[in-house]
């Protein structure tokens, strides 16, 4: 892989920091700001919609400029974002800053992920997407535990510092690596572009994105009372098993990735099975501790096994036409998924059955499944009737 696609991964890991690291820093936001738990963890669901809306917006905005260009404005409006959200002097105005650092995520992936596919050669397509991903799987096992201890030891504060400067050494290293290129990041009419993405296949594709995901964060979101009150470990011990879920992203993405370049399509229903099949197996695994630590990291795998094929997928759907926005769009859509499925999660805890949640979870890849049988059949009879 070339040293540019690297580049990627590191703004990767910066955005995949800053979107996670949240979650460890609840109970410090909540304490100086004077707000509840529950308040301060609208901060992770304010960041999510930022980047539904903020990916197709600035992608559209920037869609004449160099794709270079727009990942380096793109990280400086990271650095910006994560400076606000340091010297944020209220809860609202912290709310507001994460919202702005949100709007570089999802085109940062989006126009990365084409960059990515652009600079290797046509079987190496989803691994290089893969790979950019790869940093926000590192973020997850490495950055977020790192900035959750200095936000502890030095106050949260000083934790979204520590990211802006993430930002900015990522964004000397695009600036040093990722070559020159005066091709826009969307040469095409965004008006275009977008009634090319609202076509069947690729709204289809979304909507797999969508489901597929609102599975994983169903489970992931709650996975520390799951393991706490079922599985009886100490809250001492999740984080070590939270690695090990880590450890389950780095081999998925991966794995997802190589399996995608020799056959794209069954490795999106084969990673949609296997998702499905460990949230089913997690509800009544949960009961045993070892099955359960076992189970955190094949979720782990499971999950960012569906990253590289959905997003290539999409990517392929659009058949040329506006994949910035495509691919931003999808990286929206697997915002959206998160959103969807931390509250659905949610409801069925609020009925008293956090056992439950696993097996409910398993539901949405499942009809996500059929989502992508009945484009992948669309797309066949389309065929048959055109020739």
């Amino acid at each position: 892989m070339p040293l540019a696609l690297y580049a990627l991964t590191a703004g990767a890991f910066g955005i995949g920091v800053t979107e996670f690291v949240i979650m460890g820093l609840l109970l410090e936001v909540s304490a100086d700001f004077g707000v509840t738990i529950a308040a301060a963890g609208l901060l992770i669901s304010g960041y999510a919609l930022g980047v539904v809306v903020g990916a197709p917006v600035l992608t559209v905005v920037t869609a004449r400029w160099p794709c270079k260009t727009v990942l380096l404005a793109l990280m400086a409006i990271f650095v910006v974002g994560n400076a606000a959200c340091a010297l944020a002097p209220s809860y609202g105005v912290l709310m507001a800053a994460r919202v702005l650092t949100a709007f570089a995520h999802g085109t940062f992936f989006g126009v990365g992920s084409v960059v990515a596919t652009g600079l290797v050669s046509e079987d190496r397509k989803a691994s290089a997407i893969a790979v950019m991903f790869t940093g926000l799987t590192i973020a997850t096992i490495l950055g977020v535990p790192l900035g959750t201890w200095i936000g502890q030891h030095l106050g949260w504060r000083a934790t979204f510092w520590a990211v802006a400067l993430v930002g900015l050494v990522a964004f000397a290293i695009i600036a040093l690596l990722v070559p020159k290129d005066e091709r826009p990041a969307d040469a095409g009419d965004w008006r275009a572009d977008l009634a090319a993405i609202l076509r069947l296949p690729v709204v289809l594709g979304l909507a797999t994105t969508v489901l597929g995901y609102a599975g994983v964060f169903a489970v992931f979101t709650y996975i520390a009372p799951m393991l706490t009150r079922i599985s009886g470990f100490s809250e001492n011990a999740v984080s070590p098993i939270l690695l090990v879920f880590g450890g389950g992203l780095v081999i998925g993405n991966l794995a997802g990735g190589r399996l995608a370049d020799r056959s794209l399509v069954p490795t999106v229903f084969a990673t949609l099975a296997a998702l499905a099949a460990v949230l089913v197996l997690m509800a009544p695994g949960l009961r045993s501790p070892a099955a359960a630590v076992a189970l955190t990291g094949l979720l782990g795998a499971a999950a960012f096994a569906t990253v590289a094929p959905l997003q290539m997928w999409v990517l392929s759907k659009a058949k040329g036409a506006g994949q910035s926005l495509a691919s931003s769009f999808n990286i929206a859509a697997f915002n959206l998924g998160n959103a969807v499925g931390a509250w659905a999660g949610g409801v069925v805890i609020d009925q008293g059955n956090l056992s439950a949640v696993p097996l409910w979870a398993s539901l949405f890849p499942l009809v996500a499944i059929v989502i992508a049988w009945v484009a992948v059949s669309g797309e066949r009879s389309a065929k048959r009737v055109t020739c």
